[in-house]
């Protein structure tokens, strides 16, 4: 399992390299992205879905203790696990830093 992440070029191939020192990278701080920890999917029919009501249980496609997937801007970046955070808020860690696939975008 690795903790550190690469820094993904953002240009076409044959463009000239990306920057790589922080002074040169904080233009790009304060560009909001959007973070989300999936703990699983399901897939049903809309009939299925419009029977559900309160207390209704949705089977997900994870096991108990399995790591969740975590998303930045809808793509897949790292695995990790749900904590609690200050006694009412859960959180989550990053187990595993998943390599991005260079050849699929």
């Amino acid at each position: 399992m690795s903790t550190d992440m690469e820094l993904t070029e953002l240009n076409e191939p044959g463009d000239s390299p990306a920057p790589r020192s922080p002074r040169e990278l904080e233009a790009v701080y304060d560009i909001p992205v959007t973070l989300s920890a999936v703990l699983g999917k399901s897939t049903m029919q809309v009939s299925q879905l419009l029977k559900l009501g309160r207390g209704a249980v949705v089977e997900l496609d994870r096991k108990l203790g399995e790591a969740i997937d975590i998303y930045v801007n809808n793509r897949l970046v790292a695995r990790g696990e749900v904590v609690m955070v200050d006694d009412n808020r859960l959180g989550v860690t990053m187990t595993e830093i998943v390599k991005a696939d260079r050849t699929s975008s």
